[in-house]
């Protein structure tokens, strides 16, 4: 079958922009030809080599872990009972919380505080050559004092990170919502919906940054002028860049990439709003970029705001870092669609997302290729994905080891895809959010909810691991 690759000279005519009025959206001009058979070797079918280094210990839990994932029946069971009356008894709750730990969680996670997280990074990095990306797993905030309490937790997590050599370590990462509080996150969001709508109205606490927005972009959270942020909520955003700038400083100082995750279009707009902001103060080394935005390949606008970024970030000389992911909230896009009586933001079909995805990472593959000061970090458990970017990388004749492209995976999920890009010689990260049990409830929810059912992304995983454990038992 033909894949589909952007042109490497659209960024120069991918819209054009209007006086009086939001860009206007130019379709990208797609290319399709056959991917030319390469020599790479991403092998995927041979468990003993792929999990060598796994101890059989480890092998038994994962596989229970990721049947388990895999049987809807159970998954709802699980959930139910997190969010039971059951865990507001002291007994009952540390009793499951126990069990949680044992199991979901030492699979999923890497640690309850920052120093065990770090433990484990330079451990797998050493008996699996797997570099880890820190996270501390706190989601959402809704006032000021849980962002104060969350930015230590962040800064905890860069301290953690510059005790590890720079070869285990892939970057650490933040949640704009856990620093910022989730309701000032949607009004500006608001705002800056608005103020694309109506270019002439002002936003007087806006700083520097990149488009946010593109042709497709999603307005529909916005149906009438929203009111101006009141001075207390100036003052509380004023705080809110104060945190990241923090963060941002520590990392520049360090040279550790800051990752910056995404979140659901009702408050992506400020998000993507202060990645840029922040790219645009602390990325100054031209080879290594220390802030990096995500992009979510699911989401029909993904394409044109990637391009529009980028050549804003090349017209002003600042280099930038990307994050690829497919996308992790398309039931709550559609439903808060729907209810508003919109189409979803997503695309129709898997497979357009799919489309989606590999346009994007073959468009920023050859832009890393040639020069360009950006970095990508391509986040996919798509064996396909992951194939394709080994091949297009051997293709544009890319350097697996200069930093400026690496794969990912989140810690626990696609082992068997993560050991094959590493074996062929690529930089491959894992995921690895850190933090007390109870507050990694809903992160453990939703991987369960992602491995369930045997098309998901778990059954490769699981298929390899069983034939591992039945062949060293048998002894073969």
């Amino acid at each position: 079958m033909a894949n589909r690759f952007l042109r490497p000279n659209l960024i120069h005519r991918f819209s054009t922009v209007s006086p009086v009025g939001p860009p206007t959206t130019v379709i990208p001009e797609i290319l399709s030809f056959d991917q030319p058979k390469q020599d790479v070797d991403l092998d995927l079918s041979d468990q003993a080599r792929l999990f060598a280094s796994v101890p059989i210990s480890t092998l038994l839990r994962s596989t229970a872990v990721l049947h388990a994932t895999s049987i809807g029946p159970m998954v709802d069971l699980g959930s139910w009972l997190m969010s039971s009356k059951l865990m507001d008894t002291t007994v009952t709750r540390d009793l499951i919380l126990r069990v949680v730990k044992g199991t979901f969680y030492d699979h999923f996670c890497a640690g309850e505080d920052a120093a065990a997280a770090a433990r484990r990074v330079s451990s797998m990095y050493e008996s699996t050559g797997l570099k880890g990306m820190l996270v501390y797993g706190v989601e959402h905030a809704e006032d000021s004092g849980a962002c104060d309490e969350n930015i230590q937790k962040f800064i905890e997590t860069v301290e953690a990170a510059k005790t590890l050599p720079t070869s285990h370590l892939s970057s650490v990462v933040i949640k704009i919502t856990a620093i910022c509080p989730m309701n000032l996150l949607k009004r500006v969001s608001d705002l800056l919906r608005w103020q694309y709508k109506n270019p002439n109205f002002k936003l007087p606490w806006k700083l520097n940054s990149f488009p946010v927005f593109s042709g497709l972009s999603p307005l529909y959270h916005t149906t009438s002028e929203p009111e101006p942020l009141t001075a207390e909520e100036e003052r509380e955003l004023e705080k809110a860049h104060e945190r990241l700038k923090s963060v941002c400083k520590r990392c520049q100082e360090s040279n550790v990439p800051l990752l910056i995750d995404a979140e659901d279009t009702i408050l992506q707009p400020a998000i993507d709003y202060m990645a840029y902001w922040s790219a645009i103060m602390f990325n100054s080394d031209k080879d290594r970029p220390i802030v990096y935005n995500t992009i979510q390949a699911y989401l029909k606008d993904a394409g044109e705001r990637l391009h529009l970024s980028l050549r804003e970030s090349e017209k002003m000389n600042v280099p930038i870092g990307f994050k690829l992911v497919r996308g992790a909230y398309m039931s709550s896009e559609a439903r808060l669609a729907d209810s508003l009586g919109h189409k979803s933001p997503v695309h129709d079909t898997i497979q357009d997302t799919h489309n989606c995805y590999n346009d994007c990472m073959s468009f920023l593959m050859e832009k890393a290729s040639n020069g360009s000061g950006i970095a990508v970090i391509l986040a996919t458990h798509n064996t396909d994905s992951g194939k394709l970017g080994a091949r297009k990388a051997s293709e544009l004749g890319i350097d697996k080891e200069n930093g400026k492209i690496e794969f990912a995976q989140l810690y626990g999920m696609s082992d068997a895809l993560s050991f094959g890009l590493k074996r062929a010689g690529f930089n491959v990260s894992k995921y690895m959010p850190y933090g007390p049990v109870d507050t990694a409830v809903p992160y453990l929810i939703r991987r369960a909810y992602e491995n369930r059912g045997m098309m998901s992304t778990g059954a490769l995983d699981r298929q390899l691991m069983r034939k591992e454990l039945k062949r060293r038992v048998m002894g073969w």
